[in-house]
């Protein structure tokens, strides 16, 4: 049985055209026991894989993590199946404020060690004993109060675009790194500051809302559906939006635009921009910020040696390539010495 993706994503892309259906993006998480990842894995590729579902789900002992897009039509079969999962009954899904039918173009289920890459060791602490959720309209008398501290729990090329007024965004590269700078940050206020956290859609809070606890803060809060929820209740309840430009997310379209406001600039030029890319050349694959004046410029790439490589025919490309290892630039998203107005 196929258990694994055997179409392109080009090829994918032209069915989706041709099939003509608009598509939800989703993602939902859920921190369970799970004995057999692997066995789970395949079960859950099965199903999805027939409902014509799209995305990258990971799957560990901990639990899942998961961003898709299902054809709207099989919204109905796809929540009665997480339903008939006993640990996955009533999860909240995060739906995309943006909707883009080419959001994901294969079906990626991966076991992974964890949900989320924090390198903690979860025996030292119960992941259970989280920080107090709180809706949108508690969070916004929250991060008003003086006594209340707030940080972003994402990476500096997420806060980079968007954020809440008045956060604390830790220049990082992982999730990881966020924790110890935070601690350290905070130390003299583990008593007296009600901390509060917020991420993408509430996968990395609930995590630090129990590490925090664990290293001894008493008043831990964190943002319920982290930034996604937020803004669909912000619409729904008519509250005021305290979130300042984009959401960056983690499929083709990079970013949601939450409030009108452009708080980051062209990572080549300087102007006003919040529009993320990826270096046009395969063996670079930066993700930078460009505007589309020096998208032109520079044929979609991050530098003139790079455009100059993607000006080569494709076969010699793959010439320049092979037996090379993938730059470790797109692990440092948005970090290299050609972007010159990188903040």
């Amino acid at each position: 049985m196929q258990l694994y993706n055997t179409l392109s994503a080009k090829e994918r892309e032209l069915l989706i055209e041709e099939a003509g259906k608009e598509r939800l993006t989703i993602s939902f998480y859920k921190y369970a026991h799970i004995k057999n990842p692997q066995l789970f894995r395949d079960y859950l590729f099965i199903h999805w894989n027939a409902l014509d579902v799209l995305g990258r789900i990971y799957v560990a002992k901990e639990g899942i993590n998961a961003q898709l897009s299902v054809p709207a039509d099989n919204f109905e079969a796809f929540k009665q199946h997480l339903d008939s999962i006993s640990f996955l009954e009533h999860v909240r899904l995060n739906i995309a404020i943006e909707q883009d039918n080419k959001s994901f173009l294969k079906l990626k289920v991966k076991v992974r060690h964890k949900i989320v890459a924090d390198g903690l060791d979860d025996g030292s602490f119960d992941v259970t004993n989280k920080g107090i959720h709180v809706d949108a309209q508690k969070f916004n008398e929250l991060i008003e109060d003086p006594d209340t501290v707030l940080v972003d729990m994402r990476n500096h090329y997420e806060s980079e675009i968007g954020h809440f007024k008045n956060a604390i965004t830790p220049d990082v590269d992982t999730f990881r790194d966020s924790l110890d700078v935070i601690e350290e940050d905070l130390k003299d206020h583990k008593e007296d500051k009600k901390l509060v956290m917020y991420c993408t859609g509430g996968i990395r809070c609930e995590k630090a809302s129990a590490y925090y606890k664990h290293k001894g803060f008493k008043q831990v809060y964190q943002l319920e559906g982290g930034i996604i929820e937020y803004t669909r209740q912000v619409k729904k309840k008519n509250l005021e939006n305290k979130f300042l430009g984009k959401n960056f997310v983690f499929d083709h379209r990079r970013g949601e635009r939450i409030s009108d406001h452009i708080i980051s600039n062209c990572h080549q030029c300087g102007q006003p921009c919040d529009t993320h890319v990826n270096c046009a050349n395969e063996a670079c694959h930066l993700l930078f910020i460009q505007c589309e004046a020096c998208a032109k410029a520079m044929n979609e790439c991050c530098s003139d040696a790079c455009k100059t490589i993607h000006a080569l025919p494709f076969e010699e490309q793959k010439k320049l390539r092979k037996g090379k290892h993938a730059s470790n630039k797109i692990f440092k998203k948005g970090r290299s010495e050609v972007l010159k107005f990188k903040k």
